[in-house]
């Protein structure tokens, strides 16, 4: 215990009439709300690649012009409301799409999602910054399916 009250001065020296359990409270809570900030962004990376999943199977499965809008529509409704992105991107990209017939192919669906600090942590305290999440999905395209 004194060895946090040593790391730990206020202008006036020493902090002896604090009680030991009321530093150990501090550093606690700051604790628990690092969990929880770092558990939130873990939860936001796995919606955004649970999205790259989504909007690549949606792509492998339109028909060549329409696999951008429908690979941007299954990336939104993945991420619901469980990540509000300040900004979205949704590229579509793979040989896939340009196959002929019998022939295998991928597409793949890269998500880039930008999300604010502000959302992660308690209600009414706002962290400046943000963060950016990328994952990359790949799906097969069924070769005998027409194009």
């Amino acid at each position: 215990m004194n060895i946090i009250k040593r790391i730990i001065r206020d202008d006036r020296g020493d902090l002896d009439d604090l009680p030991g359990w009321t530093i150990l409270s501090i550093f606690a809570i700051a604790l628990i709300s690092m969990g929880i900030l770092f558990g939130r962004a873990g939860v936001v990376e796995n919606t955004v690649q649970a999205a790259a999943y989504a909007a690549a199977r949606d792509a492998s499965l339109s028909r060549g012009a329409d696999a951008v809008p429908h690979a941007i529509s299954a990336a939104q409704v993945a991420l619901g409301d469980n990540v509000t992105c300040t900004d979205l991107d949704v590229t579509v990209g793979g040989n896939g799409l340009s196959t002929g017939l019998g022939e295998a192919g991928t597409v793949s669906a890269t998500v880039t999602c930008i999300v604010s600090y502000s959302d992660l942590v308690f209600p009414g305290l706002q962290l400046p910054g943000s963060f950016t999440v990328t994952k990359t999905a790949h799906s097969p395209v069924d070769p005998y399916r027409e194009r």
